[in-house]
């Protein structure tokens, strides 16, 4: 095998799509700023405990992990940023009242998290701490949405859920770990027959109400039909007119709704979302409201957000044009040294022919040139 092959699933970023990412990062960062989010740079490794400390069996087959020469401590390479923003927030900034952080960096993991997908994607995020209310789950939602408008993806669809509905009808079920953790898989494959199997100790509201689940998906209409079939579980109503009222302010996206979709129970405290577009297998962000995030750093304290990955919402929007740019001859002469600087600076981009080669560029189009016309530099249209 050659050595310069890269592993399964990582791969180079080549010049136009990597100017791509490089815009659309710079352009949602500016977006989480004039929603007044502060951006962190936390580090690529850090010690393993930290970084999946709470976090599940989940996260931890999906982290790279490796000895610190120096001390001699397990490492890991981060799969996720969530868990050390919360850090950030609970140990570096200690504030009392609203944090709001954003980030925007690689993460590795050890498998592909979806068919085709890199193991290295580029995360971007932005996290809402010390709101328990309504509000900052809204924000995170509408943020989500503003960051795909800015990307120029179109035709989103949101779709909703509450981890505390599933919670709410397993209250006071007699269960092991194990047969629960087989509960929520069969509830998100809504494998009917393999929950009929393992409910059938439970007491009969919580029986029925799970299984009603794996129909309440779909459009407002679901949120009517749940209140019918969970009728009997205290705390539904609540949950359900949570989600209506969510729902009732995202605005133009259309809001569908599956109330058995558990991805991230043990992660997500409250309602959750997921943004699709038409065309996607997978959902291009997901989020919601994770009030335990930061307990294991000695600090609960509420907290909403979400995360993307930038590779993958480029690859679902149209490939971007090519920049235009001036083509100029390669020169020492003061003055056409001045006339290039004086391009670039206004914020052109100037393509010097180097002599004897033509520039090869699949970045920019050179739509100009710079020439001498009666003593003058001078660009003018190709």
């Amino acid at each position: 095998m050659s050595a310069w092959v890269l592993p399964d699933h990582i791969a180079d970023v080549l010049p136009s799509e990597a100017r791509h990412i490089e815009e659309l990062r710079r352009g949602l960062l500016d977006t989480a700023r004039s929603y007044g989010y502060e951006l962190v740079m936390p580090p690529l490794l850090e010690h393993l405990e930290s970084l999946l400390t709470g976090t599940g069996e989940a996260l931890d087959l999906q982290t790279f992990k490796l000895v610190d020469q120096i001390s001699g401590r397990m490492l890991g390479l981060r799969a996720d940023t969530t868990q050390q923003v919360a850090r950030i927030d609970a140990h570096l900034l200690n504030r009392r009242g609203v944090a709001r952080l954003c980030y925007c960096g690689p993460v590795l993991h050890t498998w592909p998290d979806r068919p085709h997908a890199t193991r290295e994607p580029l995360q971007f995020g932005a996290e809402i701490f010390g709101h328990a209310g309504l509000e900052a789950d809204l924000e995170a939602l509408e943020l989500a949405l503003a960051c795909l408008d800015v990307a120029g993806v179109q035709g989103v669809s949101v779709d909703m859920a509450d981890v505390r509905i599933v919670r709410a009808l397993l209250t006071g079920v007699s269960a092991d770990a194990e047969t629960l953790r087989l509960v929520y898989a069969a509830l998100a494959a809504k494998d009917a027959s393999e929950l009929t199997a393992l409910t059938r100790g439970f007491p009969a509201t919580s029986r029925q109400g799970l299984l009603a689940l794996l129909h309440l998906y779909g459009d407002a209409s679901v949120l009517v039909d749940a209140e019918k079939a969970l009728s009997q579980t205290p705390g539904i109503s609540a949950l359900l007119a949570e989600l209506q009222w969510l729902a009732a302010r995202v605005g133009q996206a259309r809001v569908t709704f599956d109330l058995s979709d558990l991805r991230g129970y043990s992660y997500y405290s409250g309602a959750r979302f997921a943004i699709y577009v038409r065309g996607a297998s997978d959902a291009l962000v997901r989020g919601g409201r994770y009030d335990e995030v930061g307990a294991v750093f000695g600090r609960n304290r509420p907290a909403a957000g979400f995360s993307l990955d930038l590779k993958q919402v480029v690859a679902a929007v149209p490939v971007r044009a090519l920049k235009p740019a001036i083509s100029a001859p390669w020169g020492e002469a003061e003055d056409v040294r001045a006339a290039i600087t004086e391009l670039r600076r206004c914020g052109e981009t100037v393509v010097c022919m180097l002599p004897g080669h033509e520039s090869e560029v699949d970045e920019f189009r050179c739509d100009r040139e710079l020439v001498q016309v009666a003593g003058k530099w001078t660009v003018k249209a190709i």
